[in-house]
């Protein structure tokens, strides 16, 4: 199976199609060699996921600078759901990497530190995989509006899987509120956008819901998606 021609098939195949039947079409093409990545602002999209493939891996990488609730949020979705959480760290522990690169890296240098606690963990962790999908939409940012329902991941090698990305934010809260989805309770105290405690602040209500990440950068995007 040629993967990226399979990718590009699908992202002309699936358009317009509901999250649920992307995801199957995932879950059929792949089986367990598919798996999703979670940020774990919500338990969206494993919900989904768990509802045509349960027991779906779900990637989520411990940065070690995460808010307690993002971590408590995961260990809420991996009980409440029918999914197997896999938790990637980086290389190296937080101390280990102030004391190789300087204290604080996020602040000097974010980048680096993006790329080196989640990039590199991101891609480690694909290995054993051909496809993944994350929770990404077209609305959360322009440098997303763009986006395909299934992409080609060129830099991996993999089939990437974007069900949520016609989904607006409404859609999102219509799906939460219908199925009791369990939420990140940050979300409800001015974190539309969740990454690592240092790098995420407050948003102003009316703001870009991104333009609490890294703020006081040019930085928008950690390096996962791009």
């Amino acid at each position: 199976m040629d993967l990226k021609t399979v990718a590009l098939e699908a992202a002309r195949d699936l358009e317009g199609k509901s999250p649920q039947e992307i995801l199957a079409w995932a879950a059929d093409t792949f089986g367990d060699r598919f798996c999703i990545s979670s940020s774990m602002g919500d338990g969206v999209l494993s919900s989904l996921a768990a509802s045509v493939q349960p027991g779906i891996d779900v990637v989520f990488l411990d940065t070690g600078y995460h808010f307690a609730e993002t971590i408590g949020t995961r260990d809420a979705i991996d009980q409440v759901y029918d999914v197997n959480v896999r938790t990637v760290l980086p290389l190296l522990t937080v101390n280990e990497q102030d004391a190789e690169h300087g204290k604080d890296l996020w602040r000097t240098d974010p980048d680096r530190c993006c790329a080196m606690r989640k990039v590199e963990p991101l891609n480690r962790a694909l290995e054993s995989y051909d496809a993944y999908a994350s929770g990404i939409r077209r609305d959360e940012s322009p440098s997303r509006a763009d986006t395909a329902v299934v992409e080609w991941d060129d830099k991996r090698g993999k089939v990437k899987i974007n069900p949520l990305a016609a989904w607006t934010q409404d859609d999102v809260d219509v799906y939460v509120d219908e199925h009791g989805i369990l939420v990140n309770p940050l979300a409800y105290d001015g974190y539309p956008s969740i990454g690592c405690a240092p790098c995420t602040h407050r948003v102003a209500e009316g703001e870009d819901p991104r333009s609490g990440r890294w703020k006081g950068s040019q930085k928008t995007e950690c390096g996962l998606h791009v």
